[in-house]
């Protein structure tokens, strides 16, 4: 069966509801499937996974010169995932979209270049698999400050962990040189 794509407000971002079957085995999954995901046409190239405890914030990271493209799922635990639009010329620039991920709901979210993007862990403990679009590139990524009050983020953490990097990124309004003027697919 064919997944079901929601469009949200910001251009490119995309909920993906797909099935699940299950039986008294346990279940299977369908993750990715070419022919069944053509709609985002997109090659992805690499593949990612983390493992965070309760409370944990990582983001909101992006590349500036190899932008990538993410298929974000939860594959165990639940996250709330947010993604911010940085491509300056965007009528969307620094709006932010957020959404509970979990193996249980089975939701899944596609951010297109030209976004930051990060997420909080609610659960225990939570296992996040996502496809890029475009290789890690260590000296291209840059990150936006996760509490930045003119980005507004409604993060549902109190005291979240966060790395030394992520605690010292800058502002949306400081690093105007270090964002996307724009992208196109």
């Amino acid at each position: 069966m064919k997944p079901t794509f929601t469009h949200t407000d910001l251009e490119g971002l995309i909920v993906i509801d797909s099935d699940l079957f299950q039986d008294d085995r346990g279940y299977f999954r369908e993750i990715y499937h070419l022919n069944k995901f053509e709609e985002l046409n997109v090659n992805f190239v690499q593949d990612n996974f983390s493992y965070s405890h309760k409370n944990v914030l990582r983001g909101l990271h992006y590349q500036l010169n190899n932008p990538q493209g993410k298929l974000v799922t939860v594959i165990e635990g639940e996250i709330f995932d947010v993604a911010v639009d940085i491509r300056q010329k965007s009528p969307t620039f620094g709006k932010w979209y957020g959404i509970n991920l979990s193996s249980e709901n089975r939701k899944q979210i596609y951010i297109p270049p030209g976004y930051a993007h990060g997420f909080c862990v609610l659960s225990k403990y939570a296992g996040v698999f996502y496809k890029c679009t475009d290789l890690y590139s260590p000296g291209d990524e840059y990150a936006l400050l996760w509490s930045d009050p003119k980005i507004g983020i409604n993060w549902p953490v109190r005291d979240p962990i966060v790395s030394n990097k992520d605690a010292a990124a800058y502002k949306l309004s400081n690093i105007s040189s270090i964002l996307l003027p724009e992208y196109t697919r």
